[in-house]
Parts: C-alpha cells; structure tokens; sequence
C-alpha cells in the first residue's frame, strides 16, 4: 500500500531532519567562530583521543541508559527533562574546560541515549527487542558522512548501509546473550564503528568549548544544542523505521531519496 499524503509528509519532515542536521553552523552561531578550520587543524593524537572518550562513553550508556527504560508504555517522550540535565552536565564542562570533557561525555551520552530511547518507544519500537535497543545507539552515528560513505547516496541512508552488517550481528549476539557480554566481539566492532561516526560531532561540540570565555553559561548551551541535534535525528531516524514497517524497506528508501 502507498504511503498516504500524511505520511508521505511526515518522511518529507524526517528527510529535512536528517540530511540537514547541522550542528557545526549552529554551534558557530552561537559561539561567533567557525569551527570547520578548528576541525582541520585538528591533530591526530587529539582527534584519535577523543574518539577513545566517545567509544568508552558509548559502552557507558549501553550499559545503563537502555536498562533503565520503562519498556512497555507508549508516551510522549521528555525532551525537555533530558535536555536540561544535558544542559547542566555542560555549564560543569564549561566551568571546568577541556579536561573535564572525559569525565562529563559518558553523562551527556547516557541521557542522550535514555531520550533517543524515549523517542523510538513513542515512534512504537519495542525496547526489549535487542534491534531497537542498537538502533537508538545508531542515532549517534548520524549527522557526520564518513569519507568511505556512497557519495551518490543520502547521508542517512549511507550511515544506515555502513552499519548495517555491524547492526545486525549485534543484534544476533544479544538475542543470545543479552546484554550481560557486552564485550563480545560483536559489540566492540558495532559500538566502534558508531564511535567512529559520533566522535566527529563530538570533535565540533570540544572545539566549540575550546573558545575562550565560553563559560558555564555558553558549556550549558553548546551541550543543549548537542542533545537537540540527537533528539532531532533520532525522531527522524524513528518515523523512517515506522514507515517501513508499515510500507517496507524499499519502498520507503525509494520514496525518501526521490523527494
């Protein structure tokens, strides 16, 4: 059956989210530098460092962001409730600078991936499917193409195609095993090859913290536009994955990338 002309707004919508995510000109915005020049100039010990910060943080949130979900109820997700305590784990980091980015990014990711949770359970995923649980972890690794991306292919859709083997051998593993082998080979090689995606919006979000007098005040607002474009991608992300329950895979990506 064809999607209706709601639908067929709705994906309309999740495009605009997901391949227009943004966060660098927003954080740019507010910070009066650009940040592109900051992210070349980037060396290679800092770039590989931190995305060391965003794998631990990763595994962190794995561990307790989707264990703690109330799995069953559909409700309307708490972004606002997420977004403050995100908000306050930033004015910390911009209080206390750079050095204080390892011990506040496994915070922020934890209650990011608790609000991506919430929002895929209003989209009506199942949180005990080991599938959506990778999938709200997924959300992480969209809003930055990877140079061995398909260039002729969304962005969105690119991000979906890399991770995709990586996906669904974690999700094989945890059917068996749960979550309690969370080093398994499986779930090393997914979580970092979503750390490699995440580390680059969380190389714009340092960079942006690294402006002199960014403060307490202007941690507390990079980190609020930080959850936002996550919060963001994952209702995108989830009203796609609704659609091709409905619709199937194909037919919706078809639909997606003629738009």
């Amino acid at each position: 059956m064809a999607l209706s002309v709601a639908e067929q707004r709705e994906l309309q919508s999740a495009k605009s989210i997901l391949e227009n995510p943004g966060l660098a000109a927003r954080v740019s915005d507010l910070v009066g530098a650009p940040l592109e020049k900051g992210l070349k100039k980037l060396p290679g010990a800092v770039s590989a460092k931190v995305m060391g910060m965003a794998q631990k943080s990763i595994e962190t949130a794995l561990d307790v962001a989707l264990l703690t979900m109330d799995k069953d109820e559909r409700l309307s997700p708490s972004n606002w409730w997420h977004k403050l305590a995100v908000a306050a784990t930033g004015a910390a980091g911009g209080a206390f600078g750079l050095p204080a980015l390892a011990i506040e990014l496994p915070v922020s990711t934890t209650i990011m991936l608790r609000s991506i949770a919430d929002i895929a359970r209003s989209e009506g995923e199942d949180l005990r499917s080991p599938d959506a649980k990778l999938q709200c972890i997924q959300v992480l690794a969209f809003g930055g193409r990877a140079k061995s991306d398909d260039g002729a292919e969304s962005a969105y859709f690119a991000a979906r195609a890399a991770l995709a083997k990586a996906v669904s051998e974690a999700a094989t593993h945890m059917a068996k095993a749960g979550l309690s082998q969370s080093g398994a080979p499986t779930i090393v090689r997914f979580i970092a090859e979503v750390a490699s995606r995440y580390s680059l919006v969380v190389s714009e979000k340092m960079i942006a913290q690294a402006v002199p007098l960014v403060g307490a005040f202007g941690g507390a607002a990079i980190n609020a536009l930080f959850i936002d474009h996550f919060q963001e991608m994952g209702r995108g992300h989830f009203v796609v994955r609704r659609l091709e329950r409905l619709h199937g895979q194909e037919e919706v990506r078809l639909l997606y990338e003629g738009l």
